[in-house]
């Protein structure tokens, strides 16, 4: 059973190790050059870092086992480690996003999956979110945004 908590700056090695290469799964051949590019393996711990203070992480046994990053109304980040994919983790951490939302004063958060991402797209559905569509999704680079094809997801966040 996983136990959710608030991430802390010791996590980030962690997170960014389950991060890259979920990315990874999620991205190639999905996403412009650019951002691939953009995104070495080396980015993802001082990301971690940059983000810990609206992470939330699973824990199993210890260890961290997945992650999600809240921003507002956006859930921004979920993944789980390729060793707890269909255990709930995931299911349990998308619930505390949507808590994590509604504590952030919205009724309805939102996500971008990348177009190519079935397996994501699915889970999302399977989870009560709506696929609002196509959309381009402006990922953060240094030189300014990359427009990214992506579906859009919704939910109507109620509070516990």
């Amino acid at each position: 059973m996983a136990e959710l908590r608030r991430a802390t700056p010791a996590d980030a090695p962690a997170v960014a190790r389950i991060w890259y290469p979920g990315w990874c799964d999620a991205h190639l051949g999905n996403v412009p050059q650019q951002l691939i590019d953009a995104r070495p393996r080396e980015s993802f711990e001082p990301r971690a870092l940059e983000h810990v203070h609206h992470t939330t992480v699973a824990t199993v046994n210890g260890e961290v086992a997945g992650f999600v990053m809240v921003v507002g109304d956006e859930v921004e980040q979920v993944y789980v480690s390729a060793d707890h994919r269909g255990s709930g983790v995931a299911s349990a951490l998308l619930a505390a996003a949507e808590q994590a939302v509604v504590a952030n004063g919205h009724s309805v958060a939102w996500l971008a999956v990348v177009a190519g991402n079935t397996r994501a797209r699915h889970f999302y559905e399977r989870q009560g979110w709506t696929d609002e569509g196509l959309f381009d999704h402006q990922a953060p680079h240094p030189d300014g945004p990359i427009p990214v094809p992506a579906h859009r997801y919704t939910k109507l966040c109620r509070p516990c």
